[in-house]
């Protein structure tokens, strides 16, 4: 009987190895299943290719490399290309992740375990809608096609960071009906801001809106340094360490600003309560006030100025502050292709490159002017240490984008303006 027992025990051992066996598969042949058109194989494909991390997706860029490369020269989507393009995006985490090659966590938990394990920082984007949907809010779809395509920009975040992002919430979308079978589909405002974050989470830097890929990679590298720095001093050094940090690049905004301001004579009117332009500055500390007071005293009042600074004038001080903006080769194949059905002529699409360039230089000015140093004031300011990031998150769209949590309408919709429809237009 026991010898009976032994190699009936023996058998399904081999027969649940064997399954094992067979159940398991390369990361080449999950790539394979991955486009499969057994929806059930292909979706249980995706999952462990996503579950493997960045080696999920490369296993996928590696087997469709050639796919990869046709489409991005000619943009056509084959019935073949739409199955590999949702695997890539599904693995990824991101919408035409085929122009980037980036990995995005959206647990911050495994994102922060990621970051112990590769010492590197994270950089987490807060956006309205979902980075894996077409429609997320306008600055995220930038961020894909002018920032994550561009080469230089997606190489050094996949060397140097880890990626996380999440939805703040859904982004509202419009769509015009021209009756005759013509349809326009549009998002509607809506901020979004990548946060610079130590391994634990703490916030470097946060850089609100669109910047340029030059203005970008400049933050990105300055925060990866900065993280380096901070990684090497004592843990009660760590907040100093990351307060000298944003007063430094505080004080470098302030004087590229001034100094734009004075080459192009751009007049700043005096608001009315007759504080002065010199009075945005950082306040000047006495002789007795300690280096916390100082990099947690820093001010600035720009804003005050927006209203009577006219679009020329904005237009002045973006062609001098944010330089020659450019987009490479990646990412103007990435407009085209997008644009390839429009019936676009040459020159059309070289006006509608201009006009892109000339408004991506004028956010990242006014990004720098306006939100950039307001962030650094309030990230080193007494509130913020008392929060945490999804706190200090709430308190930025609350504050900062005017977008609070409790206008469920997004400012979009006033309850005293009629509009001579049933339900003043809502659809519930």
């Amino acid at each position: 009987m026991k010898i009976k027992i032994f190699w009936l025990m023996t058998l399904v051992l081999l027969v649940s190895v064997g399954v094992g066996f067979a159940g398991s598969k390369t990361k080449e042949e999950l790539a394979q299943q991955a486009i499969s058109g057994d929806s059930a194989a292909s979706v249980e494909a995706i999952k462990n290719l996503r579950a493997l991390g960045k080696d999920g997706l490369d296993a996928l860029f590696q087997t469709y490399s050639a796919e990869i490369a046709k489409f991005s020269a000619s943009g056509e989507a084959t019935g073949d290309w739409k199955r590999i393009a949702f695997a890539l995006d599904s693995v990824a985490a991101q919408k035409d992740v085929y122009a980037s090659n980036l990995f995005w966590f959206t647990d911050l938990e495994e994102a922060k375990k990621q970051a112990v394990k590769s010492n590197k920082p994270i950089l987490s984007l807060r956006l309205l809608g979902n980075l894996n949907e077409e429609f997320s809010c306008a600055n995220s779809r930038f961020f894909r096609a002018l920032l994550y395509s561009n080469k230089e920009v997606s190489k050094y975040l996949r060397e140097n960071y880890v990626l996380h992002w999440k939805s703040v919430r859904p982004a509202p979308k419009v769509t015009i009906d021209f009756g005759d079978g013509r349809k326009i589909e549009r998002t509607l405002t809506g901020n979004s801001i990548h946060y610079i974050l130590d391994e634990n989470g703490e916030i470097i830097d946060a850089l609100p809106g669109l910047y340029s890929p030059s203005g970008f990679l400049k933050y990105l590298t300055t925060g990866f340094e900065a993280n380096k720095t901070i990684d090497t001093v004592p843990r009660d050094q760590k907040t100093l360490a990351a307060l000298r940090y944003r007063r430094a690049m505080f004080n470098d905004i302030i004087a590229k600003r001034n100094k734009s301001v004075a080459a192009t004579k751009v007049t700043l009117t005096e608001p009315k309560d007759g504080n002065g332009a010199l009075d945005a500055m950082p306040r000047a500390a006495t002789k007795m006030t300690t280096e916390r007071t100082i990099l947690t005293g820093i001010s600035d009042d720009f804003s005050r100025f927006e209203p009577q600074i006219n679009l020329d004038d904005w237009k002045k001080l973006a062609k001098l502050y944010a330089g020659a903006t450019k987009f490479d080769d990646a990412s103007v194949s990435f407009i085209k292709r997008q644009n390839a059905g429009n019936g676009l002529t040459d020159a059309q699409f070289t006006s509608l490159l201009s006009n892109l360039t000339n408004y991506v230089a004028l956010d990242t000015t006014r990004n720098d002017f306006l939100f950039h140093t307001k962030l650094y004031e309030m990230l080193n300011g007494q509130r913020a240490e008392r929060l945490e990031l999804e706190d200090f998150n709430s308190l930025v769209y609350a504050e900062l984008f005017k977008t609070p949590d409790s206008d469920k309408w997004l400012g979009l919709y006033n309850t005293d303006v009629y509009t001579a429809l049933d339900g003043n237009g809502i659809v519930k």
